[in-house]
């Protein structure tokens, strides 16, 4: 047997792949993050053993745990899920889970899931590249930290870079965020949206500029999208069973 990385994708239930839905179908153990649906869960099989390795303020499970717990299912030859949030490889840890697998000689299988940094601002209505407006887009990471240190993100640069920035997990360091971007050239009336819960019946979106973005009152899990394409609203013009 093996163990599967799913991407359970954005926050709605339907927009999990087939793939994934055939691999929880068949689980014998579901190794999940906290922001996981229980319309998710409730496809696994009954009996399958469901473990809840989220992380939350407070209440965390180091990730070498979740390491060892992937290794000794995967080696006792059980049908192991590791459900993830969004995409495994999109700041998921998918890719340390991967490596731990792979040194200890467990097979493992990765499928991709829709990343909330595409789908969020997609539900509602912002398209991150758009013609005429934006021709490229950036994804990171909101932890605010030294920007020199090995992966760390250079906000001065990116403020000095045009098209869409996709901020990830952001919401807590907003202000320093914003101040950086400005400080490193984007204008302070550069438009800005936050998509809370994209894509699910909990969905809230906020519109307003780089300047005012620490006004902004959204907890996580939160998208910020700052360009030009965070003002426009081009969302469904038809309503979809389990879209907000």
């Amino acid at each position: 047997m093996s163990v599967s990385l799913i991407g359970a994708g954005p926050g709605d239930p339907g927009l999990l792949t087939r793939r994934g839905a055939e691999l929880l179908a068949g689980a014998e153990v579901v190794i999940y993050d906290r922001l996981i649906t229980r319309e998710l869960l409730e496809l696994t099989p009954a009996g399958a053993e469901l473990i809840n390795v989220g992380k939350a303020p407070g209440a965390s499970t180091p990730q070498s745990e979740i390491n060892a717990q992937l290794i000794e299912h995967g080696r006792a030859g059980r049908r192991v899920v590791r459900l993830k949030g969004g995409d495994p490889f999109v700041f998921g840890r998918g890719g340390e889970e991967a490596e731990a697998l792979r040194e200890a000689g467990v097979d493992y299988e990765v499928v991709p899931g829709v990343s909330s940094a595409f789908a969020a601002p997609a539900a509602a209505g912002i398209p991150v590249t758009h013609r005429g407006m934006a021709s490229s887009v950036t994804v990171v990471t909101g932890h605010v930290g030294d920007r020199s240190a090995p992966g760390g993100v250079d906000w001065h640069s990116l403020g000095r870079a045009g098209g869409t920035l996709v901020i990830l997990m952001g919401m807590s360091e907003r202000a320093q965020i914003a101040a950086e971007l400005i400080g490193g050239g984007r204008h302070a009336d550069t438009p800005v949206a936050v998509v809370h819960w994209g894509t699910t019946g909990d969905q809230q979106v906020v519109r307003s500029t780089l300047g005012r973005l620490s006004a902004i009152e959204l907890p996580a899990p939160s998208t910020i999208v700052v360009g030009p394409v965070a003002a426009l609203e081009l969302g469904s013009t038809t309503t979809v069973p389990g879209s907000p």
